[in-house]
């Protein structure tokens, strides 16, 4: 975890109430953000960017220790001595701005709204109250009953909650002693050596969290830890939490209920969790704190009524830039740049950007548009790319279990590392020692930008956010998000140049490693082909065109052996196959059952005539063609309709299994009811209505 310290003696943050409603409004200079540990000061990160060094001098004189208006001991006695100790323990001496406005009113029973860059201390904003609270209540909580709730949009994201607050209640001896896994017993009862394990009374306060994540367990099973542990906090994404609360054993009873916490708010009010949210708001009671945190909530606060914020505190915490401006935000650590190029250009400028900074990178995120674009990069892109870099894929369909490993591996990676990914992971994670941010697709959603940009300079560390625009219209893109208060500037240190030999290198290099196995021209035509459709669909439509693009350019810049069918290119008239001469007939996958499939595939299409014209059929090969497509059409049909009824017959099998043995025999008695009245209906002849 990394923090803000350091505050000015001029004014480092000013807070003000605004004249209408209740808000907070946080300022602070670009020179004090800083971390606590040396990181900022270490001659590799002010070599790395040499534009930003500069500040830390004035960033020095700056910081006094007389300063206490953000110290930890300044909230007692609202925060208890242990978690004093644990704060302290974790290396955050001060608190942040965002920590010293939100902990105060969170936990005296405000609702809050928290706009802050990211970075900046969010998670602790909300943990350290929802645990105060809950230690606190008059009541103990009965089991089965839960005290609080954190919601997250990711797995990822819940995860790294989670392993926030394990680490905090690790100083609270009573959560410790109830959270300690089961592995942990079974030592002590093996090691005579062992210190007894500490009891506390059923009745001591306590927080026992639970984690709840879609695909790494089953609903069944969350049930069934959340009856043997009796969690009182969850952490969840919306899916799996709705499975949880469903359920009629999990109880969220008005005198028992503290907190509800949405972080990465503004993407849980969008519409992909809309349904679900409503569902889970509908079970918790209306009497309630509520939290909302986001580095741009401001973009959902037209749809805080559907949560339940009643007069809410809202907080914004905003950069005060070198210019005097007060309306930045991103962090002023990062420094944010474009680059203007070519689309066969783009991965060649790549390759001279991670070897021209002063130091290499430690970590590097690398963000594309599309899932298939992750699956197609990680075969090629070791090829293009400098030896010393490893490519670590992440997106959101990887089974869980491959997520939370490569997760894992970019996190613990003492090489240099690229994290290949898709917005999946660009909100709220605290990666440590990420030093690049490189966008290849600008966001189809622009307030994910900012996300994707802030996973740099997070907390003081220096970093430095780099995003690749088509030369052309693309470049509108400047201006719109500078419009949108979120301003780039060109990259002019280090200054990347590519030529075109690197280019067709690149080009070469790809389709090397396609032509080495079908299958891998297979994903490269599938990420193209999503490519463009998420292209259509940017929300900047008119700068992003499909009508504008290069075809045989784009062709040629993703490394293609042919461009794929597919609607955008119907009046297309230039090269379809880029210049290859290949047999496709012989092109085969390297896996055996997929080249034998194939192989029978080509014999029975060589066996009816193929494309040609056959004797005797009368058929035209368009008509062929439309014949094919309708039977593939009605086959596809088929096809889904069957997979529809299994999955209809599963969930049908799973509401029998939660149905209880009274809900069960009014069920059987409808049916049997049902049951008489068709048959009756069939033995009465029907003979019209009466006059």
């Amino acid at each position: 975890m990394e923090h803000l310290g350091g505050e000015g003696e001029n004014a480092a943050f000013h807070r003000a109430s605004a004249a209408e409603g209740s808000r907070v409004c946080i300022m602070f200079d670009q020179n004090l953000l800083r971390r606590k540990t040396c990181l900022v000061n270490s001659p590799s990160q002010n070599q790395l960017y040499p534009n930003m060094a500069a500040e830390k001098k004035a960033a020095d004189q700056k910081t006094t220790d007389k300063s206490t208006a953000r110290a930890w001991e300044g909230l007692t006695p609202a925060l208890s001595e242990w978690m004093l100790d644990a704060i302290s323990s974790m290396g955050f001496q001060r608190m942040t701005p965002v920590q010293a406005s939100t902990i105060p009113l969170f936990m005296g029973h405000k609702d809050v709204v928290v706009e802050a860059v990211t970075g900046s201390g969010k998670t602790l904003s909300f943990l350290i109250p929802a645990v105060e609270r809950l230690l606190r209540v008059d009541e103990p909580i009965k089991k089965h009953h839960v005290g609080a709730i954190i919601i997250s949009p990711t797995r990822e994201l819940a995860t790294q909650i989670h392993s926030v607050l394990m680490s905090l209640l690790q100083f609270h001896a009573p959560s410790a002693a109830a959270i300690r896994p089961k592995d942990d017993e079974d030592e002590e009862m093996t090691d005579p050596n062992a210190p007894p394990r500490p009891t506390f009374p059923a009745s001591t306060p306590k927080v026992v969290p639970q984690l709840l994540l879609g695909g790494t367990t089953t609903p069944a099973q969350d049930l069934s830890a959340f009856l043997r542990t009796s969690p009182n906090l969850l952490i969840a994404t919306p899916g799996r939490l709705l499975e949880l609360l469903s359920s009629p054993h999990v109880h969220c009873p008005q005198s028992a209920f503290e907190l509800l916490i949405m972080d990465e708010a503004d993407r849980l009010l969008d519409l992909g969790f809309s349904d679900t949210l409503q569902k889970i708001l509908s079970r918790l009671p209306k009497q309630r704190r509520t939290g909302l945190f986001s580095a741009s909530v401001s973009e959902a606060l037209d749809q805080l009524v559907r949560v339940g914020l009643r007069n809410p505190v809202r907080i914004a915490v905003k950069v005060k830039s070198a210019s005097g401006a007060h309306d930045k935000r991103t962090p002023a650590s990062l420094q944010m740049a474009y680059l203007s190029t070519t689309p066969r250009m783009k991965l060649p400028a790549l390759s001279r950007l991670l070897t021209q900074l002063p130091t290499t990178p430690q970590k590097t995120v690398l963000y594309v548009s599309t899932c298939a674009t992750v699956d197609h990069y990680q075969h090629v892109l070791s090829e293009v790319l400098p030896k010393q870099f490893k490519i670590v894929p992440l997106h959101g369909k990887h089974p869980p279990n491959v997520r939370t490993k490569n997760f894992g591996r970019f996190v613990n990676s003492i090489d240099s590392s690229i994290l290949l990914t898709t917005d999946v992971a660009a909100r709220g994670l605290d990666i440590p020692a990420v030093d690049l941010v490189v966008q290849l697709d600008p966001p189809s959603d622009p307030k994910t930008f900012l996300h994707r940009c802030g996973r740099a300079g997070r907390a003081g560390r220096r970093g430095l956010a780099v995003t690749f625009l088509s030369k052309g219209k693309e470049e509108d893109y400047i201006e719109f998000l500078r419009i949108r208060k979120t301003p780039i500037a060109p990259l002019t240190s280090p200054a990347i140049e590519p030529t075109e030999e690197e280019a067709n290198e690149a080009t070469r290099k790809i389709r090397e490693v396609l032509i080495s196995d079908r299958a891998l021209h297979d994903k490269a035509q599938r990420a193209f082909v999503s490519w463009v459709q998420a292209y259509s669909k940017h929300s900047a439509s008119s700068i992003f065109r499909v009508q504008d693009l290069d075809w045989e350019e784009l062709g040629q810049s993703w490394g293609l052996l042919r461009l794929p069918r597919m609607p955008e290119l119907k009046k297309f008239q230039g090269d379809k196959l880029l210049g290859q001469q290949i047999d496709w007939d012989t092109f085969s996958y390297n896996d055996k059952k997929r080249e034998e499939h194939r192989l029978e595939e080509l014999e029975k299409l060589k066996a009816s005539g193929g494309p040609k014209k056959r004797a005797g059929d009368g058929k035209t090969p368009e008509e062929r063609r439309k014949d094919r497509a309708w039977t593939n059409q009605k086959d596809a049909k088929t096809t889904k309709d069957t997979r529809r009824e299994i999955k209809l017959a599963r969930r049908e099998h799973e509401r029998q299994k939660g149905l209880t043995p009274e809900e069960k025999a009014k069920e059987e008695e409808l049916k049997r009811m049902i049951e008489i009245v068709r048959q009756k209906g069939e033995e009465e002849e029907f003979e019209g209505f009466e006059d």
